[in-house]
């Protein structure tokens, strides 16, 4: 199972006016600790940032799963309840995951959403669908150096 952190990178980016400007993106990586997600933050980021910056933080999320899109450029944060019935009381018990989903739009985020969810036996709600600051979303390396699907 995936154990996604949020890292939020500081760095000079020279924006449209031809100015620099001190900027913080967000990022989501795969990984096993707080050590390891810092370094695959500044392994991944290197390559696009000139001069220096910093990881700003590095905090644990609760991001069940992830939705790709390789067409999409944002990322949205869609909070589920899965629905269950306890059979001793009857009573209805919601419990609520996190997922992430790339798409370009709110409307390809739920269509996405629910692509993703087809042949889920569960009874499931969507609670809530926002968009989120994230750049992009980095998995765990394997052994052989090649990113996990």
């Amino acid at each position: 199972m995936a154990n996604w952190f949020e890292c939020k990178v500081t760095y000079h980016k020279i924006v449209e006016n031809g100015l620099q400007k001190k900027v913080t993106d967000t990022f989501m990586v795969d990984a096993l600790s707080f050590t390891e997600a810092e370094a695959r933050v500044t392994e991944e980021v290197t390559p696009f940032v000139s001069g220096d910056f910093s990881v700003a933080s590095v905090k644990r999320t609760k991001i069940g799963e992830i939705f790709r899109d390789d067409s999409a450029d944002k990322w949205y944060l869609v909070k589920c309840a899965f629905i269950t019935i306890d059979e001793k009381t009857a009573a209805e018990k919601r419990a609520v995951s996190l997922m992430l989903v790339a798409a370009s739009d709110f409307k390809g985020a739920y269509d996405n959403f629910m692509d993703g969810m087809k042949g889920t036996m569960a009874d499931f709600e969507i609670v809530s669908i926002a968009e989120t600051p994230v750049l992009d979303v980095y998995n765990a390396k394997l052994d052989g150096g090649s990113q996990a699907d």
